[in-house]
């Protein structure tokens, strides 16, 4: 399926004309049948001449529902532009244009109506100028480069209707494909009940696979698809783009402008910094004659993916004048985004980056499009101000002084993807990335972590220089410990710590070892000279004195256990790591049970030695009391 908008200035036969298509009344409400005015939005489906299946979001084009326009409008890839041949380009067809070129919309027919009542040559080549001039392409086209294909047609008559079906046949042919495997958000426009059914909401799916039975989000709670239809016709799954009726289990009537998304695929936040593409008047007005502010090409994906957005916006007067008179955004505006609108208070930041704090959460990801509408100003202005491409929605608190200006610097050459939202965080979990983009790139580091390659590079630098740092202030420790290398580097988890070691740094017992045996190089040799000792009995642990003569005093013992190099079984006897291991092979050779001197002699030692190694094989599980005399090996 293939879905389509309207637009264009109020009462130019957009219902007409759809009506004429479809054979079908997109006008569904009494009173818009009445005056002849659509109020709602209206939905209307035909089959095109190569046999797609073509369904129709018909807006009003009165200036009091343009939020209603763009609630139709929000989610869909081309537009079919009316204006009538005996009026021309008006007002509200200046509006709509303006609201079309900030969301993103690149697609677009343009039809002239009533060609019965005046020649639409001139409506035509005036509304092909404007078209252009904002962005607007026809099939296949992008940014207007080949123009946009027009048609002259009557609506009452059916002049032009046969033209103007296989001109929407080659419109929806051009269109790019929507991935089927994409994160769902559907944003509601219609919600209603059913008797038997429950709650049935209603909307545009650009992208992704809805199906029975799939557990959806509604506001961070969990909802069911109990049911779909799409076209009035049961289905069991639906992918977009479609128009589909989902009908929910578990919720009560939600309103218009919530969404249906995917759980844990987007982020759901009420704070976003945005790159500001000024549009129409507002955008004129604070630069040169005939600068038209970046408004092309720019790399980045519109609303639902639909093309590029100008960028343009860092001459904004939000963060400094422009080439003409300066012009700033209001500080509270209302942002729309598919059948959403929110209020929001807007902080300029500098240049042409600014920060959002919205009324409410809005499920998003990097690269969406808000539109910035100013619903306060005289009606005779247009009244869209700019697209607000989302940079970032996990945006820190500004704080200190400069920071603002720091954070538009840094955000200048952000893009809408997962590399630039690690440039921007550093270190990210996995489901907090998808959340920001809908899916990770490269490998995580560590487990389910990912991290910024420079950022990850300079950790790693930085850790072996702390390492180096606590190894010279600690000559005895045998290694830093990873919990204190976590605070060092400010890292959220101890597993990242160890995922940074490399060589010569090694990893052992919790600790981060700069040298092999964890020990310094005196130590290590005084080590080595008691283990000569030790070789031939090895059980015949030495007293202090000779201790220290090898160079191993108190605090030399304690380094050297803590490292792993010595078995402390008691306080002044020290062995060899594993005499505990050897000493219980040779004690299970004894005929069972056997006494403290039966021991001693099989270990070749002396009484010292002896009791507080048994000890400590009992506390170890290895042996085990029979009576105040005897033992056993378990």
């Amino acid at each position: 399926m293939h879905v389509v908008a309207t637009a264009g200035h109020v009462d130019h036969g957009k219902s007409t004309l759809v009506r004429a298509l479809t054979g079908m009344e997109p006008d569904r409400l009494e009173e818009e049948r009445r005056r002849g005015l659509t109020i709602e939005l209206g939905y209307a489906w035909t089959t095109s001449p190569s046999g797609r299946r073509l369904a129709f979001v018909d807006v009003p084009g009165h200036e009091r529902f343009l939020g209603t326009m763009l609630a139709g409008v929000g989610p869909v890839p081309a537009v079919m532009f009316v204006v009538a041949a005996d009026e021309g380009w008006m007002p509200q067809s200046e509006e709509h244009l303006v609201a079309l070129e900030a969301l993103g919309v690149r697609h677009c027919l343009l039809a002239v109506t009533r060609a019965d009542l005046a020649d639409p040559a001139p409506a035509i080549e005036q509304a092909r100028t404007r078209l252009a001039a904002a962005g607007l392409g026809g099939a296949g086209d992008v940014a207007g480069a080949g123009g946009v294909e027009a048609v002259g047609v009557s609506g009452r008559t059916g002049q032009g209707l046969g033209e103007l079906r296989e001109a929407l046949d080659r419109l929806v042919a051009g269109l790019p494909a929507p991935d089927p495997e994409a994160p769902v958000r559907l944003w509601i426009d219609r919600v209603f009940t059913v008797t038997g059914s429950g709650t049935v909401v209603t909307g545009t799916l650009p992208e992704g696979t809805i199906s029975v039975g799939d557990e959806l989000a509604l506001g961070g709670e969990p909802v069911r698809v109990r049911a779909l239809e799409s076209l009035k016709e049961p289905l069991p799954a639906v992918t977009g783009v479609a128009r589909v009726a989902v009908n929910l289990r578990g919720r009560g009537l939600p309103e218009r402008g919530r969404a249906l998304v995917a759980p844990g695929r987007w982020t759901s936040t009420d704070l976003v910094d945005v790159r500001i593409s000024p549009v129409g008047a507002f955008r004129d007005s604070g630069r040169g004659p005939g600068d038209r502010g970046g408004g092309g090409e720019c790399g980045e994906r519109g609303l639902s993916g639909r093309g590029p957005v100008g960028r343009g916006a860092g001459d904004l007067p939000a963060g400094g004048p422009g080439g003409g008179e300066e012009r700033r955004l209001p500080r509270r505006l209302t942002a729309h985004i598919g059948s959403a609108a929110v209020a929001c208070e807007v902080r300029p930041l500098g240049g042409g980056i600014v920060r959002l704090r919205l009324a409410g959460p809005l499920p998003l990801h990097l690269g969406d499009v808000l539109l910035l509408r100013d619903p306060g100003r005289d009606r005779t202005e247009v009244r869209v101000l700019a697209g607000a491409s989302v940079l970032d929605v996990r945006p820190p608190a500004l704080g200190r002084r400069g920071a603002a200006r720091a954070r538009a610097a840094r955000l200048e050459s952000a893009a809408p993807d997962a590399a630039s939202a690690l440039r921007l965080h550093r270190l990210l979990r996995a489901a907090d990335l998808i959340a920001m983009v809908g899916e990770p790139c490269g490998r995580p580091v560590c487990d389910d972590w990912y991290a910024c390659p420079e950022h990850w590079e300079e950790l790693a630098r930085r850790l072996s220089e702390v390492a180096l740092r606590y190894a010279a202030e600690h000559p005895l420790d045998p290694g830093m410990p990873l919990e204190v290398a976590r605070h060092e580097l400010a890292l959220p988890d101890r597993r990242l710590v160890a995922a940074l070691v490399r060589p010569p740094l090694a990893v052992a017992g919790g600790r981060i070892l700069t040298r092999p045996s964890g020990l310094p190089t005196p130590v290590a040799r005084a080590v080595e000279r008691l283990r000569a000792e030790l070789s031939a009995h090895p059980f015949q642990a030495p007293e202090a004195w000779r201790l220290t003569q090898l160079g191993l005093g108190v605090r030399e013992v304690a380094a050297a256990v803590r490292a792993g190099s010595l078995l402390r079984v008691a306080e002044g006897v020290v062995l060899l790591p594993g005499a505990d291991a050897r000493a219980a092979e040779l004690l299970r050779r004894l005929p069972q049970p056997f006494t403290v001197s039966e021991a001693r002699r099989a270990l070749d030692t002396s009484r010292r030695v002896a009791v507080p190694l048994l000890e400590h094989l009992d506390r170890s599980g290895i042996t085990e009391r029979v009576d105040e005399v005897h033992r056993r090996c378990r």
